[in-house]
């Protein structure tokens, strides 16, 4: 059975608006956040390992505008050539390769992408439906990508955590640049 694998880029407090903000490498380079070759190989792992990606209404309508013509390796091939799934009530607009809307309840759509055969289905970005996944008790594999800063603007990810959470430690490390790189596994 596939798993749901929430993947954030964070600041080390816990916002998420602005990725640009936590790696300061990117400088003012537009597109994705920079990273250093460990951070790169840690998310190239990650992705490797995911056959379909969950995303919100507000982040494919910024992604696919921007990922189908970027050469931004390993993750431009990556979610140009995996299937989408946008949790939406409205029709896709564009035309991005691979996106289908689904318009379900979010655990309607998460318990069927779940018992389909294929490997793990990431989320990623996409806040809002992050925090309902946790929510819901519905992440069983969480990636943060920490980077080294603290940043009061912006939504938190677990902001709208309702309860205490257990989790359990799969990876931890540290990379060149002082990022972190975490993965726990949820017990819900």
């Amino acid at each position: 059975m596939s798993q749901i694998v929430l993947y954030t880029l964070i600041s080390l407090d816990g916002a998420t608006e602005n990725p640009h903000r936590y790696f300061p490498e990117t400088g003012q380079k537009h597109g994705a956040p920079v990273f250093d070759h460990a951070l790169e190989e840690l998310e190239s792992q990650m992705i490797s390992r995911q056959n379909a990606v969950l995303l919100g209404r507000h982040t494919y309508d910024q992604w696919s505008r921007y990922w189908p013509t970027s050469d931004e390796q390993p993750f431009a091939d990556f979610i140009n050539g995996v299937k989408k799934y946008v949790v939406t009530s409205s029709p896709l607009t564009g035309d991005w390769a691979g996106a289908e809307a689904v318009s379900a309840p979010v655990r309607a759509v998460v318990s069927d992408l779940k018992a389909r055969p294929s490997g793990d289905i990431g989320v990623h970005a996409s806040v809002t439906l992050a925090q309902s996944l946790l929510r819901e008790g519905l992440v069983d594999e969480l990636c943060l990508a920490v980077g080294r800063v603290l940043d009061p603007v912006g939504p938190r990810l677990f902001a709208t955590v309702a309860e205490l959470q257990e989790m359990e430690l799969l990876e931890a490390t540290s990379t060149p640049s002082g990022s972190v790189w975490l993965r726990y596994r949820l017990h819900g």
